[in-house]
């Protein structure tokens, strides 16, 4: 059976391997020591060469090896599978359970073998601590599009096919810095028609391309925070184009709500009151109308975010207090402003001296209510910024009224 053209076109020498500038020598220093081979870990996105880069470097060693891709045995099967392996080539490591995972680290310890392990997720959160110590970590990045061109064009003279270089262009735009993908676009379009592989009528023919996002992975925390940067920063167009990587790449919608509810909360503030009401609003209109039509009250709940003016005090104000309780800790509650339940309550002075607001004009009362060991502070800023001035104005004059 012939060989798709990713597998095919895998170079099995250095020289031939596309890409990760930024480790080259790290590279060629590990080729250059491979009989002390240390453990690795490489991690990167989807197509950055991880496999290649582990096979290149399991054979070099010229040790029996073994690959092994997120096994559905047990452990016991594990156990007979690596009988006499010195090199294990570990594909997708954080799909190994926690129980595998621990299996491998007697092994390591004892220096009866080598691992050479890949992932697409952080191995902060993915990979037990105890078997990320005992592994030196890599990390990989997506490929350029310079980069992914010259890819294309060497998988399409393995091919024996010809394109025109805007087709090269075009097709690495849609990789999204994943060589496997394009390798396979290479090969998609290699099987048109010669009047068809014109950019013209590749984008005609072409499967819909669905932007690469993995829900668990990096990707789907980068995107979401650069939507909610984007509204902090007032850009609707950035926002939205976020926004649109989400929900084309399949992140689940309410996921999105509670960011943007979130967002309006922390970056909107104060300065526009609306803004909390419409990030909810928007949630139940999602859970109401479902998608793929749910885009449509969340384009616009991104856009009035993006454009609201901004005010972040109240979010601030809480650290201010949460602050000012881990330095001093917790003060008591003044005495006035406590319930008396019991005659033994109110003996001790619970609620004694309790002034009711709504029993003085303008339901406002000259009254303490801080403990009076931080009377002084001022955890709440308030902004000049959108509605802010308007609701803190009332509050100002009465304080105004009670300094003069």
């Amino acid at each position: 059976m012939k060989a798709p053209l990713p597998e095919s076109l895998r170079p099995a020498e250095l020289d031939g391997f596309v890409g990760q500038l930024h480790i080259r020598g790290q590279m060629e220093a590990l080729l250059a020591g491979r009989r002390h081979l240390p453990s690795l870990l490489l991690f990167g996105p989807p197509g950055c060469g991880k496999s290649t880069l582990a096979l290149l470097l399991a054979r070099s060693t010229g040790k029996k090896m073994l690959r092994l891709s997120a096994p559905e045995a047990g452990i016991q099967q594990l156990r007979r599978q690596l009988a006499g392996v010195e090199i294990l080539v570990l594909d997708e490591l954080h799909r190994f359970s926690k129980a595998q995972q621990d299996f491998f680290l007697p092994i390591l310890e004892s220096g009866e073998m080598t691992m050479i392990a890949t992932t697409t997720e952080n191995p902060s959160f993915s990979v037990t601590r105890q078997l990320l110590s005992r592994l030196h970590v890599l990390k990989l990045k997506p490929l350029g599009r310079g980069e992914l061109v010259h890819l294309a064009r060497r998988g399409a003279d393995k091919l024996g096919v010809s394109f025109p270089e805007e087709v090269f262009e075009f097709l690495a735009a849609l990789a999204n810095g994943d060589a496997r993908a394009l390798l396979n676009l290479v090969e998609y379009v290699s099987g048109l028609p010669e009047e068809q592989r014109t950019l013209e009528g590749v984008q005609k023919v072409m499967p819909e391309i669905v932007a690469r996002h993995d829900k668990d992975g990096d990707s789907h925390y980068e995107l979401a925070s650069a939507m909610i940067k984007s509204i902090r920063g007032s850009d609707p167009d950035a926002a939205l184009y976020y926004l649109a990587c989400l929900l084309e790449g399949g992140e689940d919608p309410r996921f999105i709500c509670r960011r943007l509810i979130l967002s309006a909360s922390e970056d909107v503030g104060l300065a526009d009151s609306h803004a909390l009401t419409m990030a909810v609003s928007c949630q139940q209109a999602v859970e109401f109308v479902g998608m793929p039509e749910g885009y449509i009250p969340l384009s616009e709940t991104v856009v009035y975010l993006a454009l609201a003016p901004k005010s972040n005090s109240a979010y601030a104000a809480y650290h201010n207090v949460t602050r000012e309780i881990k330095n001093n800790g917790m003060q008591p509650v003044p005495l006035h402003l406590r319930n008396a339940v019991t005659k033994m309550q109110k003996q001790w002075g619970y609620g004694k001296d309790y002034q009711y607001p709504h029993n003085f004009p303008g339901a406002w009362v000259d009254q303490e209510y801080l403990p009076e060991t931080v009377l002084a502070r001022r955890y709440y800023q308030a902004k000049d910024q959108g509605e802010e001035p308007r609701l803190n104005a009332w509050h100002r004059r009465h304080r105004r009224n009670v300094q003069n």
